[in-house]
């Protein structure tokens, strides 16, 4: 597993969200339950579909999105 519980991580992009649960499904892929601030709700994700958080904000703006994929891809 990538992320544990209580990681902060950017889902769909955008939105912050907290990993509150996660699990390895039966076909041995990584899941996450995130609870996202601004939908005040929990999502369920794959390990794929979310980033690690490296800004401190609801949500990224342009910017802080280039930042975050700099930082990510090693740029």
């Amino acid at each position: 597993m990538k992320y544990t519980f209580g990681d902060i991580v950017v889902v769909n992009g955008e939105d912050i969200g907290v990993i509150v649960k996660c699990w390895i499904s039966s076909n041995h892929t990584y899941n996450y339950d995130v609870y996202v601030r601004n939908y005040n709700d929990i999502e369920n994700y794959k390990e794929e579909e979310i980033q690690r958080y490296m800004v401190r904000h609801k949500y990224l703006s342009e910017k802080e999105k280039i930042y975050q994929y700099n930082a990510i891809h090693g740029l």
